[in-house]
């Protein structure tokens, strides 16, 4: 058993982006705890297909086809969520994408607000419906999965960089505002593990197909990634950082941002210049 379960015995959880990668890895390894999962992505398909593994690892499913980008669709899904499971214990806003991968000026402007309106706002939006009724309950997790790029700053990803760097500051505001009401709050950063995240992605087809190559030729897996996010959500642990190369980046950019910076530039020159 996982302690994030002896933690919240409720064991409710809301997790988006759950058809598949992390957000499927996350809902399979809670539905062994017996957890009842509100569930949502806008890959119906997906949604069953995960909501029936987790029926038989012995959770409860709660599917709900959402656009986490629509705020009015996100608010009547959290209510009905709250209302079938009678609050919430865990809240996970997975969801996301690569989105437009190239040079920041010619990305075009509605690409701009697509990666935002899921990666960002998506995020506040989960934050937005849940937080009151954790700080009601006393009681509440919230775990939002940035990204290391969220203080790498790699070049030709600036929507994606910029969507998960507010993540992390979101999660920095709310470990402070919610502390006095009980409510944890954990940030992952990690670096690439294998996920479908670049599935959606726009821009230049030779860098979407450098980033999809890097994706899928990390050794780590989403079911890997998932169970230390949640062991380290049971050490209630602020910063998940993860694999090593993550808290090495990390560290190296508090210690000597000057370096950091100069380093990234040697380490992507070839991508610059392209």
């Amino acid at each position: 058993m996982y302690r994030l379960s002896a933690l919240y015995p409720h064991k409710r959880a809301f997790i988006t982006g759950a058809a598949s990668g992390l957000g499927r890895a996350l809902c399979e390894q809670l539905a062994l705890d017996r957890w009842h999962i509100g569930m949502c992505d806008i890959d119906r398909k997906g949604l069953e297909e995960i909501a029936q593994r987790v029926e038989n690892h012995g959770g409860k499913a709660f599917v709900y086809e959402l656009d986490v980008a629509d705020p009015a669709q996100y608010a009547q899904v959290a209510e009905d969520f709250l209302q079938q499971a009678g609050g919430i214990d865990l809240l996970v806003n997975n969801a996301g994408i690569s989105g437009y991968v190239g040079k920041m000026e010619t990305a075009p402007v509605p690409d701009w607000q697509w990666i935002v309106g899921i990666n960002q706002m998506g995020v506040v939006y989960g934050c937005h419906f849940f937080v009151p009724t954790m700080k009601k309950q006393q009681s509440g997790y919230i775990l939002n999965i940035a990204s290391a790029a969220g203080f790498v700053n790699p070049p030709n990803m600036a929507g994606y960089n910029v969507t998960k760097a507010a993540v992390i500051s979101l999660s920095e505001s709310l470990f402070t505002e919610l502390k006095p009401f009980g409510v944890h709050v954990s940030v992952s950063m990690t670096t690439f593990f294998r996920t479908n995240i670049m599935q959606h992605s726009r821009g230049n087809p030779e860098m979407v197909k450098q980033g999809q190559k890097m994706v899928q030729g990390s050794n780590v897996d989403a079911a890997a990634m998932a169970k230390q996010l949640l062991n380290a959500c049971g050490q209630k642990r602020f910063y998940l950082l993860f694999p090593f190369q993550s808290r090495l980046l990390f560290q190296l950019k508090r210690l000597s941002p000057a370096f950091f910076r100069w380093l990234v530039g040697v380490v992507t020159r070839d991508k610059m210049q392209r």
